[in-house]
């Protein structure tokens, strides 16, 4: 989500003000609490991780405020501890009497009447015992928070995949694949080292300040209120820095999507960059938009190792003052104000807060950082799923009737590519598509399997209309082949049998050996084990095709979709393949789109396509003796 220009509300005299700042903090707060809802089903880990915080900076404090009994017991005058002066134990309380003469009176229970030195070495086991108990918390802490982290971005991982999965196929007409996986990779990382990364951190570190302000309130509340009053000028600088590292960290998210999209369509294209002489362009074009990402960066990064230098400058000014205020009041030395002993105390705890304040500071500015990704990736997250998988809907387990179109249109934007179609294909029929690129032939077989949905009119399976149907039951009776072999970096054998649960390999290598892939296959190294890499490179375009094929015929579907499935092939390859359709095709409904006419003679009606109407429609012979638009395509192949 974007950030917004201005919130409004209303005054007591009803003006409507904008205030951009809210916006800001509104915005923030409102993504931030949609990716803490992640956190929910480890809601117990993240608890114990904030109770051992809790310990950890306990002790933390126990370390520093144990000085002040150990000043001054340990470095009295005299060669003994007199074990009656502390002997007198204070009500339980949370004032500074109570608290500091129960101190006392523990630091005499455990070296009243000890030489000064055998003081000195209890105290000193006791300290580094203290210690070793604060790292055991704080590592138990970061035990249990380390699957938080992992299992949240996991789970933001398959959010995003399997919305990647449920968009519509129009979706992605639009988005750029390098930005999809930038958001993937680069964007996803940001949100677990900026976000989940920096919440353990973040409340540690809040933690921390909130008991040492409290113990210092204790130990003198006018003096800690005089800090408070100093404090918020740095909030206020470090919150104005923030909102100006997130529109930064904005852009540079933007431009690493285009570098992602330039890179990946370079790689893909590789070939035609090489034959066209065209590295000196591709790389000016990279150049130029590494340069933005690397420009927005560089002014990121700027303003977020500012925040360190600038948060312990505010700090040493914050301490420098309190140092002058507190001295004068341990100077005036009223009774019971703060001690010479409790004032050291006291600029130690003031001065471990500033270490938590940088962190916090700084994890405050890796959440921004995040939150600016995290809403890259809300916006895949939240487009509208115009064609919803999840529906439960009619079930269809069988294909008995017919196919009808019903007076369909369909448009890509504002553009009509399919205007007022009407067609009946009954069981067992093969209708094909011809015309002109452009004029809607695989726009009105997408529609079939609802990869679109028309805006006009409707599509009827056994007289109900498609969009009443169960998706994956209606999808499951349909088998796709397309022009373009869309194979996957994995082995024959799994691409054959891709999204069945324990195929069979004999039922696998059947249906290649109908799709005339079995004899290429057994001579490949490792036969159906082999890899044939990404989008099946290691393949030629035969194969591919046949594989495909393959593929269609293990599925079974009563109902085929063949999408211009011989156009790119060589003459060799085009019968290979051609002889694989036709048995795919045998007791099979066929809707097929054809540019080679020849292969397409034998349906039992042929539709010519052309700027989305049905302009002719017959058998082969019927259309060659109307002299139209299919007689001139049919001369041309033929005199070609």
């Amino acid at each position: 989500m974007p950030l917004c220009k201005g919130i409004k509300y209303a005054t007591d005299n009803g003006v409507l003000l904008h205030h951009r700042q809210y916006c800001f903090i509104f915005a923030l707060m409102k993504n931030f609490w949609k990716l803490v809802g992640y956190l929910k089903p480890y809601k117990t880990y993240a608890a114990l991780n904030i109770i051992l915080n809790v310990f950890f900076n306990i002790f933390s404090l126990c370390t520093f405020i144990y000085f002040i009994p150990f000043f001054d017991i340990i470095f009295e005058t005299g060669s003994a501890i007199d074990p009656e002066q502390y002997a007198i134990r204070p009500d339980l309380g949370l004032t500074k009497e109570s608290i500091m003469g129960n101190l006392y009176y523990l630091v005499n229970e455990l070296i009243g009447g000890l030489t000064k030195k055998e003081a000195l070495m209890r105290l000193i086991g006791i300290l580094i015992l203290v210690f070793f108990l604060k790292s055991l918390f704080r590592y138990s802490a970061m035990f249990f928070i380390a699957p938080v982290r992992n299992n949240v971005i996991r789970d933001v991982r398959r959010d995003i995949y399997t919305k990647i999965l449920a968009l519509p196929l129009s979706y992605f007409s639009d988005a750029k694949q390098g930005d999809l996986l930038a958001r993937m990779t680069v964007d996803v990382q940001e949100v677990e080292y900026g976000i989940i990364g920096s919440l353990e951190v973040f409340f540690k570190d809040f933690l921390n300040i909130f008991l040492s302000l409290s113990l210092l309130i204790i130990l003198n509340g006018e003096l800690t209120l005089f800090a408070f009053i100093v404090l918020p000028v740095g909030g206020v600088t470090i919150a104005f820095l923030g909102k100006s590292l997130k529109r930064t960290a904005d852009k540079s998210q933007t431009q690493m999507g285009e570098l992602m999209s330039i890179f990946q369509e370079s790689v893909a294209g590789l070939r035609i960059i090489k034959a066209f002489v065209a590295s000196e362009y591709s790389l000016g074009k990279f150049a130029a938009t590494n340069n933005k990402y690397a420009g927005f960066m560089t002014r990121a990064f700027r303003k977020r190792d500012l925040s360190s230098p600038l948060t312990e400058i505010l700090g040493v000014i914050t301490i420098s003052i309190v140092l002058w205020y507190g001295g004068n009041i341990v100077f005036e030395g009223e009774p019971g104000a703060l001690t010479a002993s409790e004032f050291i105390a006291y600029i130690v705890i003031f001065s471990q807060v500033i270490p938590p304040a940088k962190a916090f500071a700084d994890g405050f500015f890796k959440i921004i950082k995040g939150m600016a990704s995290y809403e890259r990736i809300e916006k895949i997250l939240e487009v509208e799923i115009t064609i919803d998988e999840s529906k439960v809907g009619k079930s269809i387990s069988d294909f008995t009737g017919a196919i009808e179109y019903k007076g369909v249109s369909f448009a890509y934007d504002t553009e009509k590519v399919l205007d007022n179609i009407d067609l009946k294909i009954a069981k067992g029929q093969t209708i094909a598509l011809v015309g002109p690129s452009g004029g809607g032939k695989s726009t009105m077989a997408d529609l079939l399997p609802r990869f679109y949905d028309a805006i006009e009119g409707e599509i009827l399976v056994d007289g109900t209309s498609v969009v009443d149907y169960s998706l994956n039951e209606l999808r499951s009776l349909i088998g796709v082949v397309t022009q373009e072999s869309i194979l996957f970096n994995d082995t024959i054998f799994n691409n054959i049998a891709f999204g069945m649960k324990n195929a069979n390999k004999s039922k696998v290598e059947e249906a290649a050996k109908i799709a005339n892939a079995h004899n290429f296959i057994m001579e490949m190294e490792h036969g159906y084990d082999t890899n044939i890499g990404d989008r099946g490179s290691k393949l030629s375009g035969g194969q591919r095709q046949r594989m495909s094929i393959a593929r269609a015929i293990m599925k079974n579907p009563p109902i085929l979709v063949l999408d211009e499935a011989t156009s790119a092939l060589d003459s060799e390859s085009e019968k290979l393949v051609q002889e694989a359709l036709f048995k795919l095709m045998e007791n099979r409904t066929s809707l097929v789109i054809a540019h080679r006419l020849s292969t397409i003679q034998n349906a039992d009606e042929i539709l010519v396509i052309a700027k989305g109407k049905i302009v002719e429609r017959g058998s082969h012979d019927e259309l060659l003796k109307l002299a139209g638009h299919y007689k001139k395509m049919f001369d041309l192949q033929t005199f070609g």
